[in-house]
């Protein structure tokens, strides 16, 4: 029987004060699975699998690429793709992606808020998992 090794899961979060979001990361083998969710009520709206592989810019570079699904009326699939491509590309390794962020209402100016936490903690968790 082959035993898989499962890594104790990393946690990091904006802290701007304003539509911060999270995340939580495991290595499942050489594999990752991370959950993005944030604001009043957190779910799962969509889920993203990424695969590394050479860029068509650059074929010195990693890219990814990345298939979808997601849940009828959620519009979680933007972050989810996103956050699954970057991990994939930055670490050269398979990432599912689950996301589900929501606040009621939000106009422009707080979904660019949400959008640039959301990058910014993409940034975070690359780091911490490059370590």
């Amino acid at each position: 029987m082959e035993v898989v090794c499962i890594y104790t899961p990393m946690h990091v979060a904006t802290q701007t004060g304003a539509y911060d979001i999270e995340a939580s990361a495991v290595w499942i083998g050489s594999d990752l699975l991370v959950c993005i969710w944030g604001g009043d009520r957190p779910h799962i709206g969509s889920v993203a699998a990424a695969q590394p592989r050479p860029s068509l810019k650059d074929s010195d570079a990693t890219s990814a690429t990345a298939s979808v699904l997601t849940y009828i009326g959620h519009k979680d699939d933007v972050t989810a793709k996103c956050a699954a491509e970057a991990l994939a590309g930055a670490l050269a390794t398979n990432v599912v992606v689950t996301a589900g962020i929501h606040w009621d209402n939000l106009d422009d100016a707080c979904i660019k808020t949400v959008i640039a936490n959301t990058k910014s903690l993409m940034g975070q968790l690359i780091q911490a998992l490059k370590r």
